[in-house]
């Protein structure tokens, strides 16, 4: 695995998603309420703290949780919550030593099956379906991870250019799309919220 992404939108950060499964992993579980940019930054952060140029499953699950919860607490934090962080990414850790050995990449290496990879990402501790699909759409745009119906296992994330999730994003001028559509979306949750309180 070795391609440029632009997530984190920082050069360095970018770099090591590209080239760090576990990396990318540790991205999509921060991606959640901050900023995308922030969240894939994460992961380069946590390394540097760790004064490593990648991040090491085994090291991370064996760390001791009040000082790892420090690491990223410290200033700028990696999260908006890092304790919570800081124990799912653990949680994580310890699960990819336990049933992959460490090894981040071997959740979809030779997986010929959509279905069968969405199922394995569903199953990492922090991954719901919605991010197991966009996970998955990610690896199939942008990281030529490709088995059998993968799109179709991705859902609407998996469509071309559909500009739904960071599976789409390429640069500054995709970031801004899918930045809109989540804010569409969210425009759209909170009329629906609304008409449903004065149907009710």
């Amino acid at each position: 695995m070795d391609v440029t992404l632009h997530l984190a939108q920082d050069p360095d950060a970018d770099r090591l998603l590209g080239r760090s499964p576990l990396a990318a992993l540790t991205g999509m579980l921060l991606d959640q309420q901050i900023p995308m940019e922030w969240a894939f930054k994460g992961p380069a952060t946590i390394a540097r703290r760790l004064g490593a140029d990648d991040l090491d499953a085994h090291e991370i699950a064996a760390y001791d949780p009040e000082a790892f919860t420090a690491l990223l607490s410290e200033k700028p934090a990696v999260h908006r919550y890092p304790g919570s962080m800081a124990s799912r990414v653990q949680q994580l850790c310890r699960y990819l030593v336990e049933h992959y050995d460490g090894d981040a990449e071997a959740v979809w290496r030779g997986v010929e099956d959509g279905r069968e990879l969405l199922k394995r990402l569903q199953d990492l501790p922090g991954f719901g379906k919605q991010k197991a699909q966009i996970f998955l759409a990610l690896l199939g745009k942008q990281l030529g991870v490709r088995p059998s119906g993968w799109r179709e296992a991705a859902g609407a994330y998996g469509e071309p250019e559909s500009f739904r999730s960071v599976a789409d994003i390429t640069g500054p001028e995709s970031l801004a799309k899918v930045r809109a559509h989540k804010q569409e979306m969210k425009a759209a949750a909170k009329a629906a919220k609304a008409a449903k309180k004065t149907g009710a």
